[in-house]
């Protein structure tokens, strides 16, 4: 058994929720007065008794992310490259069930997507296919990003997990950092919303994290899908599992995204819903929890949400999304996999961030300072 999946077994939902559970007040301004904090106090903050200290939190949040952060937002957009899938997922638009028309790229497409996303003022792309193996397999991946690295700063990818050689193998060609989501850390809900293909292996999946830190990859983002079971609970195990990686890969950087459920063609009501107050809770515990760890919030959420989000402790956020392959050259000729909330413009959310006195910023990192310093 793997070191984290040892971890996890040693706390099962119900002890973690019964934990929640029994938070008091007491115990939650204990978390806040201190200037450091362990999962312990995170899982105080996150406790329905924390609902109160809701504008404590948010001070303290925005107060370390300007520490750490400074006034700057970085913007980027995914560039969905396929839509083939041969998982059935319950909440997925490109589950395997679902009677869509499949797409995947031509090399011709791929550039005009990169023509239209240069054109918006990108450097940071974040590739994002459906989990198919036979269609979009690693060589695939490596001829797209071969294509797409010298037009852009960064190429990050959310696709299937892979084996730690073709990690290593895209790394060569450009990759930057990876996404990969464990949906929720319920073993037993993960198997009822997994039934078919490769993501149904629950262990697998929970491992792509490690494999992608031995690979030596410079950025890890990882979370949960809310609304598949508590979010207090899967919240708690996505920061367990960010200070197991912490430790192990301290050379790694981390991110942590909120994608809550969103509508689709037939889609997964929640099974837990979570409001936009809540939202905010999250969002500043992990602050409260880990000061450095980027946190990503992407345009399945509403543009009211978003404009007042920005100055909690949000680092990073999409813009002018499209979810569907061949989005943005060619508009909605297939499925997207969620329907997107805030449609605004690039131009738009970087004229919202300078207004509210924040810095728009295109790319991750600078590879002149990297190949000064790596």
């Amino acid at each position: 058994m793997s070191e984290f999946r040892e971890q996890l077994s040693q706390f099962p939902p119900e002890k973690v929720h019964q934990a929640l559970t029994n938070v008091t007040a007491e115990r939650v301004e204990q978390a806040l007065a201190k200037k450091e904090r362990n999962l312990e106090d995170f899982l105080a903050m996150v406790s329905p008794a924390a609902a109160p200290y809701l504008e404590v939190m948010a001070q303290k949040s925005r107060q370390l992310t300007l520490q750490r952060f400074g006034n700057n937002m970085q913007l980027f957009a995914p560039l969905y490259l396929s839509n083939e899938c041969q998982n059935i997922c319950t909440y997925c638009g490109f589950s395997l069930d679902n009677k869509i028309p499949r797409k995947t790229l031509s090399d011709k497409e791929i550039m005009k997507e990169v023509e239209v996303l240069k054109g918006m003022g990108f450097e940071h792309i974040l590739i994002v296919t459906g989990e198919a193996n036979r269609t979009v397999g690693v060589d695939y991946l490596e001829h797209a990003i071969q294509l797409i690295k010298p037009h852009f700063a960064n190429v990050s990818m959310e696709v299937q997990p892979l084996d730690q050689d073709e990690y290593e193998r895209l790394i060569r060609s450009g990759l930057h950092s990876v996404l990969v989501y464990q949906e929720t850390y319920y073993r037993d809900t993960y198997k009822i919303h997994h039934p078919k293909g490769k993501k149904s292996n629950f262990d697998y999946r929970l491992e792509t994290p490690d494999r992608l830190g031995r690979a030596g990859i410079h950025k890890v983002g990882i979370g949960s899908l809310i609304g598949l079971e508590d979010w207090r609970v899967d919240s708690f195990y996505t920061a367990m599992h960010l200070r197991y990686l912490e430790k192990k890969y301290w050379q790694t950087k981390y991110a942590i995204s909120f994608p809550r459920l969103r509508p689709f063609s037939g889609g997964q009501e929640p099974k837990v819903a979570m409001n936009d107050k809540e939202l905010v809770q999250l969002i500043c515990a992990y602050r409260l929890l880990d000061p450095d760890v980027e946190l990503s919030l992407s345009t399945r959420e509403t543009e009211n949400f978003r404009n007042h989000v920005i100055k909690l402790g949000i680092t990073s956020m999409s813009a002018g999304s499209k979810t569907n392959p061949g989005g943005y050259a060619a508009g909605k000729e297939s499925l997207e996999q969620f329907e997107i909330s805030d449609e605004r413009s690039p131009d738009k959310i970087a004229g919202l961030l300078k207004n509210n006195g924040y810095q728009p910023v295109w790319k991750d990192w600078d590879p002149v300072l990297q190949d000064s310093f790596g």
